[in-house]
């Protein structure tokens, strides 16, 4: 356990980061550069804490629950960076502590039993703090609102190498299991204006952004709670991954020819062992709400490329900056009292501007983004275009 120590001790929440693994580590680092937390980072492998480069370091085993709810007693918060299936166990100790609760997962299943686990709670519970789901969902609430009439709302997320090779044109920037689940579950969606699941891999289309070709196709769990948010009050809404061209047909071949989706051990096998790592990618956003507003069709769209970038001398991939940024800007704003301090939180209740105006939640428009101009209204400001009377 490595307790780092905040900057300005006149702020004494104690938050406990669950996970040293890159965005563990990441939210580390990005929370001890802006102080204000006292923070505990636990996890089982004591070579990643050593690697937080901080003075003292005790691994704990966050799979043994007596160690875990030791660990969670005490603190004012738990933001959960271990792998998806951790959810729900480490949401029900902060349930029964009193401990606000945040995690990055895209599983839907984890996700609804957090919900049901916020009823009632003393404490805030609010899953898929990261890029998609996270503020993919509240950018999209925020085109929405500014319609009288939403029709269609499309989001649009790529974690992409920057420099591509191979045929896949891919390499791995966060969790192969996550990967896999958005390549091979269900997706939820709106098709006229109800809810439904349309099938991870379909629904491809072609993508021009600045000037650059992509691909994009339905992959599970990045609308969060969306859909029940604005079933009934839009016709259409979907979220689609974005890929460089070629890579859905090859995914067609591993996960439906082969049938590798139902033998998802072996695909991670395949995947660890033939795709590579990179620090070197790009995140690319494109969300965008169509509809009327006084009597006339529009469409509201929001573009960003962000890179990444060091922090405390420690370089940190795009995917890392914009997932950790979410899940610390969350509990800034719970901390602060700007959101709910009990029950179950989704991403859209989240306004853009509080999010935008946030000291990390300003990663998403700072340079390297489109439309950036140093004002948090700037990227959707760009965007506003009349495409018919």
């Amino acid at each position: 356990m490595t307790r780092l120590h905040p900057v300005n001790a006149s702020h004494p929440h104690r938050v406990l980061i669950l996970g040293a693994g890159h965005i563990g580590r990441a939210i580390a680092l990005l929370l001890e550069d802006a102080g204000s937390y006292t923070l505990t980072v636990a996890d089982r492998d004591a070579a990643a804490l050593k690697r937080l480069q901080v003075h003292s370091a005790a691994p704990l085993q966050v799979t043994d629950d007596a160690m875990l709810e030791a660990a969670i007693a005490g603190h004012h918060a738990v933001l959960n960076a271990l792998p998806f299936h951790q959810a729900v166990p480490v949401a029900t100790l902060c349930a029964r502590h009193g401990v606000h609760y945040f995690d990055l997962t895209e599983d839907v299943a984890s996700t609804r039993a957090i919900q049901a686990l916020a009823e009632g709670a003393r404490s805030a519970f609010m899953p898929q703090c990261g890029l998609a789901p996270g503020f993919i969902g509240v950018v999209g609430n925020a085109l929405a609102q500014r319609l009288d009439r939403v029709e269609g709302l499309q989001l649009r997320v790529g974690a992409l190498p920057r420099y591509p090779q191979g045929a896949l044109r891919y390499a791995m920037t966060w969790s192969t299991e996550g990967l896999i689940n958005e390549y091979c579950n269900p997706c939820d969606a709106i098709v006229q204006g109800r809810r439904t699941s349309v099938p991870a891999l379909g629904g491809l289309e072609t993508l021009l952004i600045d000037g650059v070709e992509y691909e994009a196709f339905n992959t599970s769990g990045g609308l969060g709670t969306l859909p029940q948010t604005w079933e009934g009050r839009v016709q259409q809404l979907d979220y689609k991954s974005v890929r460089y061209p070629g890579h859905h047909a090859i995914l067609q071949l591993l996960l439906h020819e082969l049938r590798l989706r139902d033998r998802r051990d072996l695909l991670k096998e395949l995947l660890d062992g033939a795709v590579p790592t990179t620090q070197q990618d790009v995140i690319v956003i494109l969300a965008s709400a169509r509809g009327q507003r006084d009597g006339r069709l529009v469409q509201e769209s929001y573009a960003a490329h962000i890179l990444g970038a060091s922090v405390r001398g420690q370089m940190l991939s795009a995917i890392q900056r914009t997932t950790a940024a979410g899940i610390c800007a969350a509990l800034d704003l719970v901390m602060a009292g700007q959101l709910p301090q009990a029950g179950f939180i989704g991403q859209e209740q989240i306004a853009l501007e509080d999010f935008l105006a946030n000291r990390f939640g300003r990663i998403y428009r700072a340079p390297g983004s489109v439309g950036d101009a140093g004002s948090p209204q700037a990227p959707l400001a760009r965007s506003l275009q009349a495409v018919g009377a």
